[in-house]
């Protein structure tokens, strides 16, 4: 799936088929619904999950538990907002 074809999905109140429960994640979170981001991602443990994981805290306001996360993945807080974040995130997991 490509970022446009994600951005596209967007439109629907039902999520597509996703390879990954990363980007099953950041379609929740794009649809403001956080508590089914985190659970999407919640068992995978994965460093992209911890970036997945440090960004919805930093988003709910939770800097402590973000920056947990955000070193769990092995980065720092980006010093970007959270919008430019959710792009720059989607468009990893995206081909």
């Amino acid at each position: 799936m490509t970022f446009e074809q994600f951005r596209l999905s967007l439109t629907n109140r039902i999520p597509p088929k996703f390879d990954s429960p990363h980007l099953l994640a950041m379609w929740y979170d794009a649809q403001k619904e956080w508590n089914a981001a985190h659970q999407a991602i919640q068992d995978v443990s994965d460093a992209r999950a911890a970036q997945i994981h440090a960004y919805l805290h930093r988003k709910e306001g939770d800097t402590f538990n973000a920056s947990y996360w955000y070193r769990k993945a092995g980065t720092t807080m980006p010093e970007v907002g959270l919008d430019q974040e959710w792009e720059q995130l989607v468009r990893l997991f995206c081909d």
